[in-house]
């Protein structure tokens, strides 16, 4: 018999409504009081958010979004530049170092720390998970160390970084959400930010097989 966990609210979450996130929110819903969704005028944020806040009305859990508009203006990435900016193809770094946002995890869990200070709360999850590593400098474990390390200096309660995806691949994370009952079909990860995925894109691409090595049905309807 599984033992049951304790319901200790201490933690916020950054929480972007994708698939790698939404398995961390289910998976530490017994921690988390917070989620906290930034808005920093990405293709997809809109598609990203409404899956965020159905998540979160199905698990009780306060939703917040927090806008960071200044993104556009000061730091460059496909990202924010529309869809036909996304490359197509494989993900891996040659193709998708176009979709780097500068610091953007840094960014985000520095206001993330001051929030979760001024709530009371112990740590900030975040789910980075391996295949990030490659593209993305902060998704890291040196970034995550380091990050956590400047978390808790920072701030008088020593609030610390949570980063359990960091050496795992995303396929694994599939396998772990399936198995406590995510319903995937509430997640979106395409770049492109369509009604649909799109099939194309590297985010896309890397979902698939994600759920093809899980060995999980994807509910996800793709256009290609």
């Amino acid at each position: 018999m599984q033992e049951q966990k304790t319901a200790v609210k201490n933690a916020a979450i950054i929480y972007s409504g994708g698939l790698d996130s939404t398995t961390l929110l289910y998976e530490m819903q017994h921690r988390i009081a917070l989620a906290i969704t930034f808005d920093y005028g990405s293709n997809h944020a809109g598609r990203e958010m409404a899956c965020a806040k159905e998540n979160c009305r199905r698990l009780g859990i306060e939703h917040i979004v927090v806008e960071l508009d200044f993104f556009r203006r000061y730091i460059r990435s496909s990202l924010t530049s529309g869809s036909d900016a996304i490359p197509e193809g494989t993900y891996d770094d040659d193709n998708m170092r176009s979709t780097v946002v500068p610091f953007r995890n840094g960014i985000m869990l520095s206001i993330a720390c001051g929030i979760a200070e001024d709530r009371g709360l112990e740590s900030v999850f975040i789910a980075n998970h391996g295949g990030d590593h490659a593209i993305y400098p902060d998704c890291r474990s040196e970034f995550v160390k380091a990050m956590d390390a400047a978390m808790r200096a920072g701030t008088y309660m020593g609030v610390r970084l949570e980063a359990p995806y960091t050496d795992i691949s995303k396929a694994d994370i599939v396998k772990r959400g399936a198995a406590i009952g995510v319903d995937f079909a509430h997640t979106y990860s395409c770049y492109k930010g369509g009604g649909h995925h799109c099939g194309r894109c590297g985010t896309c691409r890397e979902r698939k097989e994600a759920f093809a090595m899980a060995g999980v049905p994807d509910p996800t309807v793709y256009d290609n």
